[in-house]
């Protein structure tokens, strides 16, 4: 798994790419109660808004950790957009991406990367 300072996290499986927020995104956002996110298809440009996730907090932007075409978005949100908190790093991912170019995924942090910077906010 693979992270951005932003808190996505990038899992891939051959290549496409399962991509959400990370545990720490999701507890700073409180509870989910929508997900807004892109169709099938559509074609994402790594550091563009890629879905919006709102809490009772606030509407939060999610952004494309690497560029790609989505091939899945997770269905079960639109129903229970909680998952994002009950499990933001397994069932409550956001969406898979065919990547085209896996350097970006390269070049994103490890999880003891990520944990640093997470000790440095």
């Amino acid at each position: 798994m693979r992270f951005t300072k932003d808190h996505e996290w990038v899992e891939m499986e051959g290549e496409i790419a399962t991509v959400g927020i990370t545990a720490y995104a999701a507890e700073q956002l409180g509870d989910v109660v929508f997900v807004e996110l892109p169709t099938p298809g559509a074609t994402l440009k790594a550091g563009a808004e890629m879905a919006v996730v709102e809490s009772v907090k606030a509407a939060s932007d999610v952004y494309a950790p690497i560029s790609g075409e989505v091939t899945a978005a997770n269905a079960e949100l639109t129903d229970n957009p909680q998952s994002v908190n009950d499990a933001p790093e397994n069932g409550g991912w956001l969406v898979k991406i065919k990547i085209a170019d896996p350097a970006q995924v390269e070049s994103l942090m490890d999880r003891d990367a990520y944990e640093a910077h997470l000790r440095s906010l």
